[in-house]
């Protein structure tokens, strides 16, 4: 049930985390204030938000922050999001899906598909590609919670489907429809995670030499850098000794 984690080449590869942090606090805020407005905003009593607030707080997002989330869901002065999904290609063959939250839609669909047509990419028809990938749940927890046997045993328990650990973090994966079930149970056992969300897991991966990693790996990071733009997902599979050489460490 282990193996090397493929969702954290990205976060390996930036390294400088904190220079994006203002960029990551927004993206979450507005998953915090859409959970809040779509529902109660009350986290025990809001599945979405309680994970959305969790994760904010694995990011070590401040608590002034969350609560301004919230509170502006309450103000009523929310923008009116929308959850936009866009699936594309990549170089080397490559599936992406691209998940957004937008006030705005004509500006979204301009702005990914510029970055795609620009960048290597294009941009498909819907469900071009969802196809190859499962919709799971996923809660990650840093390495320091506990060793593999110790996360795997918590897992199972919890009633999650499967485990990827590295020297960084563990991957928890779950049914879609047990992702608040399981993360509640895991949360008695190890605490708060660093993240709980829906996931898009490709049921094949495409491995990919150095040439379309480097035009791949920036397309990822123009995609993410946009301010509508809360996840990429993709199937993609970058050898650690490319990485190596593309400087990711």
């Amino acid at each position: 049930m282990a193996g090397h984690s493929k969702f954290n080449n990205i976060k390996h590869r930036k390294g400088a985390q904190d220079k994006k942090r203002a960029a990551l606090f927004s993206k979450l805020s507005r998953e915090i204030t859409v959970a809040a407005k779509t529902g109660t905003p009350d986290p025990d009593m809001n599945p979405r938000l309680r994970l959305a607030v969790n994760t904010a707080r694995g990011q070590s997002m401040p608590k002034d922050n969350i609560q301004r989330a919230i509170d502006k869901a309450i103000g009523g002065d929310a923008e009116d999001y929308e959850e936009i999904r866009f699936e594309g290609f990549g170089p080397g063959g490559v599936s992406l899906i691209v998940e957004t939250l937008s006030d705005n839609r004509n500006r979204t669909v301009t702005d990914v598909r510029t970055i795609f047509s620009k960048n290597g990419g294009n941009m498909g028809e819907s469900g071009s590609v969802a196809h190859g990938f499962d919709q799971l749940g996923l809660i990650t927890y840093p390495a320091s919670v506990g060793g593999e046997e110790k996360v795997l045993e918590a897992a199972l328990e919890a009633g999650a489907e499967d485990i990827q650990s590295d020297g960084e973090s563990h991957e928890i994966w779950t049914a879609a429809d047990q992702l608040h079930a399981v993360a509640g149970e895991l949360e008695k056992s190890l605490g708060e995670p660093e993240g709980a969300k829906l996931a898009w897991r490709p049921s094949v991966e495409v491995t990919v030499d150095e040439k379309d990693a480097t035009t791949l790996l920036n397309l990822i990071d123009l995609l993410e850098d946009n301010d509508d733009v809360q996840t990429v997902w993709g199937n993609y599979d970058v050898p650690d000794d490319v990485m190596e050489k593309l400087g990711a460490d």
